[in-house]
């Protein structure tokens, strides 16, 4: 993974896109993020300095669903600010530049990077080696990861699809399975994932079965036992039903993907004094309620990427540490074609009704989501 990947009137010269519905922006309720609309925008003119991208495809999984909920707690609804009370879902996509008045970054050049759910884009860039960077203001105090545009191949590929649904996700997966090696599996050999059949968590399982010698259990609902054994990267699938069958005596770790506080304590209250760490990452279950008052055990632990990407690149070399995501990536990528059913969607009433299957959790768990507007 790279995070860093003419004159003024020739670059503000117009690329032809295909015709489209009027310009558009998704968004949801900061306050219900049931709730959400589709706000017609317009596309301004860049201001030196500034590029316009159209987005031609993006990714749509749960892990959207975890960036609305985590909106004011981590600030993506400070990513691309709207109208207080509303915020515009980040997405990972494809751009293509449509007009620049910034001289080192010319029009038709496509990037990948995070976008809002929209079919266009301005960014007040600055050229990197390998792309360029949001240096707006109000992505100041945003990680890097966060604001790169990493310059991509003009030319579709056959893994682009498969790179939008998986890059981001596997990243989170592959620095939260380090930060874990990283503090000796806070003594633990055995690993509890919830939601098992996300994403996120077979991207994690992936990671804990490419490590070796921790033995990683899949929890998960009685309807995605089947696919989670189709999957084949844990030692042990259970449904939720089944945690008090579970081995209360082997020192363990916690991996929570689903954010059920139910389902939570339960665990804890199983595992009791076995339980070593409990690490919190998605909410693909954010619905279900429960609390975390009187929670046996550990605090659970939010998990943020970038604080291990930062240790990571100080320690290795940031070229090391994008090297071996990479290779990872790739081989993930690979995998995934075992299981993933990649399934293509077009326009905002297609948007609405996958983000909708998203958050009532109504998506199967083999469909990979692509939308173009």
């Amino acid at each position: 993974m790279v995070f860093a990947w003419a004159s003024y009137q020739w670059a503000c010269a117009p690329y032809v896109v295909p015709q489209k519905e009027l310009p558009m922006h998704f968004e949801i309720d900061r306050s219900n993020i049931k709730n959400h609309r589709t706000v017609t925008t317009s596309i301004p003119q860049p201001q030196e300095g500034e590029v316009v991208l159209a987005l031609q495809e993006f990714a749509l999984t749960s892990n959207n669903v975890s960036y609305a909920l985590g909106g004011d707690f981590l600030d993506y609804w400070g990513f691309f600010p709207t109208e207080d009370g509303w915020g515009r879902l980040p997405v990972m996509g494809f751009g293509i530049v449509t007009a620049s008045a910034n001289a080192d970054i010319a029009v038709g050049t496509r990037y990948f990077g995070f976008f809002p759910a929209a079919d266009h884009h301005v960014v007040l860039a600055s050229a990197t080696t390998g792309g360029f960077i949001d240096i707006g203001a109000h992505r100041e105090k945003h990680a890097m990861a966060y604001r790169s545009f990493d310059r991509v191949s003009d030319t579709a590929s056959e893994n682009d699809h498969a790179y939008l649904l998986l890059r981001g996700l596997f990243v989170t997966s592959y620095l939260a399975e380090d930060f874990l090696f990283d503090n000796g599996m806070y003594g633990a050999g055995q690993i509890v994932v919830s939601s098992a059949s996300s994403k996120t968590a077979i991207a994690f399982a992936h990671r804990v079965r490419a490590r070796g010698n921790t033995h990683c259990i899949a929890l998960t609902s009685a309807a995605n036992v089947d696919f989670v054994k189709k999957v084949n990267l844990y030692d042990e699938v259970a449904t939720y039903d089944d945690i008090a069958s579970l081995a209360d005596w082997a020192p363990t770790v916690y991996v929570d993907m689903a954010g059920n506080l139910t389902v939570t304590a339960q665990v804890h209250e199983h595992f009791g004094e076995s339980l070593m760490y409990s690490c919190a990452i998605g909410a693909t279950h954010w619905d279900q309620g429960g609390s975390k008052k009187g929670l046996v055990g550990p605090v659970p632990q939010f998990f943020f990427a970038p604080s291990q990407i930062a240790k990571r690149g100080k320690e290795w070399g940031r070229d090391v540490l994008n090297e071996r995501m990479d290779t990872a990536l790739e081989t993930f990528i690979t995998d995934s074609r075992r299981w993933m059913k990649i399934e293509e969607s077009r326009g905002a009433d297609a948007l609405a009704s996958v983000y909708d299957q998203l958050v009532s959790g109504a998506s199967s768990a083999e469909a990979g989501h692509i939308i173009s507007l």
